[in-house]
């Protein structure tokens, strides 16, 4: 039997070594929050240049806060060329307006706005005239896209993809990792995360957290679970919203229907879907419907997976799991 040298051996060995993937970890501001990203890579590359590049992109496109974003033109009705990122988030929100019936809305930016939510100064003396009169330009069927060019029939209608941009940027980064040939990553922007593959490192699916929800601004984990090749995106009052001088909270998710902020017992919504922009509009939605329309709306649509979040009428919480939403 011919025998191999142990140099030969050796180099094997080392090559075997160093092919093994690097866990790369980046992290960094951005979209008004943080963002983190975790690869592996076969060759350690750092990609922390072209996310941020990719991150300037997606703002520029569908950022409110940016007066020359190519949605603040929009809104300002200025005719020009709208970007392909714009294209796409714009038809995904048209189908979601669609199946839920108006309650993913993203012209509600007025409103947004009038509730001191927005970019734009708040309205003082909010009454229901003044909501009855900026709801005249709300509804998504009131916007079209010819080609790369935005037509509105009403010029006061204030688009604002707040709802969904940031699952999308998501998405944007997993799609750029998986152009790189990299099949193992998890994305996270302000709680908003999208799944590829597994943790190498601990040879299991990637492991995240659902929010326990905390009116005090503290943090804790009310559930674990595992994604793999999937998204989640959170939405929940018990963090952002605002008091009156009353004492009254509400929210900052505000109804598509009448105008006003949105007045039901759920908290907080987890949606998984195939990818992070879908489970972030859905999650949005969601809470402008109320427990028993999402109970109905899930059923129909069994390729979401949602876990509500909402008080009793004891002032406790309940917990509702639907889709096979996954247990710790």
């Amino acid at each position: 039997m011919k025998r191999i040298p142990l140099f030969f051996l050796l180099i094997i060995l080392v090559f075997s070594c160093n092919s093994s993937p690097e866990n790369v970890k980046l992290s960094g501001p951005v979209f008004g929050t943080s963002y983190s990203v975790q690869y592996f890579s076969k060759n350690g590359i750092n990609y922390q240049k072209q996310f941020d590049s990719l991150f300037t992109v997606v703002n520029h496109s569908m950022s409110t806060y940016i007066p020359d974003s190519d949605i603040s033109k929009v809104n300002k009705n200025e005719v020009f060329t709208i970007d392909d990122h714009f294209v796409h988030v714009f038809d995904a929100s048209k189908s979601i307006y669609k199946l839920t019936d108006g309650d993913f809305d993203p012209t509600i930016g007025v409103l947004v706005n009038a509730w001191d939510f927005g970019p734009e100064k708040e309205i003082i003396g909010l009454d229901s005239l003044k909501i009855g009169h900026l709801m005249q330009s709300v509804g998504l069927e009131k916007v079209s896209r010819n080609g790369h060019k935005i037509i509105k029939q009403d010029p006061n209608t204030f688009l604002d993809f707040n709802a969904i941009a940031k699952g999308y940027g998501v998405d944007v980064i997993g799609r750029f990792l998986e152009s790189k040939n990299i099949s193992n990553y998890l994305v996270e922007i302000g709680g908003e995360i999208r799944t590829k593959g597994k943790n190498i490192e601990k040879n299991k699916p990637w492991k995240v957290g659902v929010e326990m929800p905390h009116f005090d601004g503290t943090q804790s984990l009310i559930r674990a679970i595992e994604l793999q090749d999937e998204a989640m995106a959170t939405s929940g009052t018990y963090r952002k919203f605002k008091v009156d001088s009353l004492g009254n909270k509400f929210s900052h998710i505000i109804d598509p229907h009448s105008g006003y902020p949105s007045k039901t017992n759920l908290l907080s919504i987890s949606v998984i879907a195939k990818d992070c922009m879908t489970a972030d509009a859905y999650a949005t939605a969601f809470k402008a419907m109320g427990m028993d329309k999402v109970k109905a709306f899930v059923n129909r649509n069994p390729e979401l997976k949602v876990f509500l979040i909402y008080e009793t009428g004891k002032q406790e919480l309940g917990m509702l799991s639907l889709n096979g939403f996954p247990e710790n």
